[in-house]
């Protein structure tokens, strides 16, 4: 598509959608390698205070939950699996190994499919800016109970004139029921502003209590339920005033009360992508697709259009990427070191500009929204490879993604206090070498997860550089986007009781940070970093030791030597 076309489509499209944030999409597509792959703002502190506590304190109880939806979940893989095994018996076995792709098979190259950017808007129109009127879409308790249909399902429902009947759900305040209703009418209205800020006014409403009509019978998660409606508006009606800079701790916060609501990842993909930061926009997409599918919804024209928005954002990601390239290689079996290699050979041919440095990706398995079926078990699975223009990128990322903790500067002197300079350097560090590249690996890789390279640690550790740094507004909007990841995380994997308690560590901190609050207490994110510079000081006294003790051991040697020499000729 030629820059001609590409302006009247976006042309287009503000005639189409006037009320959305179109930013400019390049059509100009770098071609990234697809092996053998098929085509196809800062909260009001009672506000803070009131949800905040309650989160903590609904950890323990999500991740219970967490558990019993993978657990049900798990079921149906296995019956599905045992129907797919009867089925399979039945076939010729030829048929059966022909869908498993190997290494061994040709490697094939072909350019990334270029996504129109009207195709982007449908979808958020379809599924970002539906008027739901109900609060009941966000009650994330009704699933649990048996014989209920899950609150995820209902939401699959497009339409907001047919919405079932939740009359077994708690009800809300009625001086809240009046707010969201006049907030809503002034949003139909398209008086964003207006609505926006009454829906403000709704949530402090819900921040002193007037939540549901019996506030102390009301639960802490129908309570969080409430607020994470009123976000979702919030962000709505941002994205529609076209500040999604407004909108992003919305978006952020309506995941931390209600992470297993689709459309709360995928309005925060939105946010992301008016932002223009792709890679997190498509980890986003990738989740709402996850979460869609984990509470039971069945309709696939919901879920493909979901995997059309991640597949859109992941093209856009690869495109704007100007110091690496990326190739995927779907893979059946073990990865071993020849076939890495194989693959790396692969990539120097088809990206002779990215061959300063090829970093393979071991850390995690990859999915591609292609081939992402999340009712098969094991899903399609690829081996991501990144090459890179400069050498040092690279091997920065390798000796980062190495490392047992997560500490990410260049600290020579790990029991003293960085400097103003050195404080600035490292966030530069981190937030233009480091983070970049994570988010992009992150944004095809479903675990979510503590250890190194995983993005969690890593913002909250970016985050104390910003509060040294006295950034409060990128301060808070990272923190906050930290918490909705370690919200999601026990929904994405299982977790131990050690990385439980972690969690709510985390969590605890995280809250404790955004709301003031100090102690004699070191957040447990320095604290873990901390440990990994003395590790890393450590290891760096031990080699300099090992060294010099080889060089002495070799002297001694080379002088014994000349003695005996010497000895002999005289």
């Amino acid at each position: 598509m030629d820059s001609g076309s590409s302006r009247s489509l976006e042309n287009t499209v503000n005639r189409v959608y006037p009320d959305q944030l179109v930013p400019k999409i390049n059509t100009i597509k770098k071609t990234s390698t697809l092996a053998n792959l098929p085509s196809i703002l800062e909260m009001p502190q009672e506000i803070k205070k009131s949800c905040g506590d309650k989160q903590v304190e609904i950890t323990v109880e999500r991740i219970k939950m967490a558990k019993s939806i993978k657990e049900k979940q798990s079921n149906d893989f296995e019956k599905v699996a045992f129907k797919r095994k009867a089925e399979g018996e039945e076939k010729p076995a030829g048929k059966k190994e022909a869908k498993i792709i190997e290494l061994d098979s040709p490697l094939l190259t072909m350019p990334l499919p270029h996504i129109p950017l009207k195709n982007i808007m449908d979808v958020e129109v379809k599924l970002v800016y539906v008027d739901e009127e109900d609060v009941s879409y966000e009650f994330v308790e009704s699933f649990m109970s048996p014989g209920i249909r899950p609150t995820c399902r209902a939401a699959e429902i497009v339409d907001p004139l047919h919405v079932p009947n939740f009359s077994f759900l708690p009800q809300t305040d009625k001086w809240l029921q009046v707010a969201l209703k006049d907030a809503s009418s002034c949003y139909r209205q398209k008086k964003y502003a207006v609505a926006a800020g009454q829906f403000r006014t709704a949530l402090e409403l819900c921040s002193k209590g007037a939540a549901l009509g019996k506030p102390f019978e009301a639960s802490a998660e129908d309570i969080a339920s409430v607020a994470s409606f009123i976000e979702t508006k919030l962000v709505t009606c941002y994205l529609r005033m076209r500040k999604p800079d407004l909108a992003l701790n919305h978006a952020h916060r309506s995941i931390v009360l209600n992470p297993v609501y689709f459309r709360n990842h995928l309005r925060q993909a939105t946010v992301f992508r008016c932002l223009e930061r792709y890679s997190e926009a498509a980890r986003s997409a990738m989740i709402a697709d996850y979460m869609f599918w984990l509470c039971g919804g069945s309709e696939q024209c919901i879920s493909k259009l979901i995997k059309l928005y991640w597949q859109a954002m992941i093209e856009e990601a690869i495109t704007r990427a100007e110091s690496f390239s990326v190739m995927y290689t779907p893979f059946a079996t073990k990865i071993r070191a020849d076939k890495i290699e194989k693959v790396k050979e692969v990539f120097i041919k088809t990206h002779p500009a990215y061959v300063e440095f090829i970093y393979t990706d071991l850390q995690g398995l990859h999915m591609l929204p292609q081939t992402a079926d999340w009712s098969s078990f094991p899903p399609q699975q690829y081996l991501l490879t990144l090459g890179f223009k400069n050498k040092e990128d690279g091997k920065f990322l390798e000796k980062v993604s190495s490392r047992k903790l997560p500490t990410f500067t260049e600290h020579k002197t790990p029991f003293s206090l960085l400097t103003r300079e050195d404080t600035v350097r490292h966030m530069e560090t981190m937030g233009k070498r480091i983070l970049p590249i994570l988010d992009f690996i992150r944004s095809t890789q479903l675990n979510g997860s503590f250890r190194v390279s995983s993005g969690v640690m890593e913002k909250l550790q970016y985050a104390t550089l910003l509060s040294q740094l006295q950034r409060v507004k990128e301060q808070s909007q990272v923190i906050n986007q930290a918490m909705a990841e370690l919200a999601t995380i026990p929904y994405l994997q299982d977790i131990s009781q050690q990385e439980a308690e972690l969690l709510q560590s985390l969590m605890a901190d995280a809250m404790d940070t955004l709301e003031g609050r100090r102690n004699d207490k070191e957040r447990v994110w320095n604290i873990i970093q901390k440990v990994g510079r003395i590790e890393d000081f450590i290891y760096q006294v031990e080699g300099s030791f090992l060294k010099t003790k080889k060089l002495r051991t070799a002297r001694r040697q080379k002088n014994k030597m000349k003695r005996l020499q010497t000895t002999q000729q005289s």
